[in-house]
């Protein structure tokens, strides 16, 4: 797990709500977190479709579609890196009954996890969790 799906669900809420196109840096605010930080998930989030930005004075990014048919599931799969569960970095002995087979069984349990995790994502749209903030 990493920290990218909580801002990614920040910027999202944020958007939500707002009335117009917010700044990168009025968002970054908001988060308190460095504003490049916030414009390396901007972009992640434009390239997954699910904002857009323009630029100019009056510029800044928006949702590119009604929050209604945004799940939380979309926004957690334009952030997800790797295992929810991790990933061992060593290779176990596969002479040991356990060694050769924990890799296996653990994948199987991660994707398991997963699937449960984002079939609760997937109940919820943006704009029922933005609810939440009324």
């Amino acid at each position: 797990m990493n920290g990218r799906f909580p801002i990614a669900m920040h910027i999202m809420t944020l958007l939500c709500t707002a009335d117009d196109y917010l700044s990168s840096d009025y968002m970054a605010g908001s988060i308190n977190v460095n504003p490049v930080l916030v414009r390396k998930e901007l972009s992640n989030l434009i390239k997954h479709q699910l904002i857009t930005s323009r630029e100019g004075k009056n510029g800044g990014y928006t949702l590119s579609k009604p929050a209604t048919s945004i799940s939380l599931a979309s926004i957690y799969q334009s952030v997800k890196q790797g295992n929810v569960l991790g990933q061992a970095k060593n290779q176990p002995n596969p002479a040991c009954p356990i060694g050769k087979q924990i890799n296996n069984h653990l994948k199987d349990l991660d994707n398991e996890i997963e699937q449960a995790m984002l079939n609760k994502l997937g109940t919820t749209n943006l704009a029922a969790f933005c609810k939440k903030f009324d």
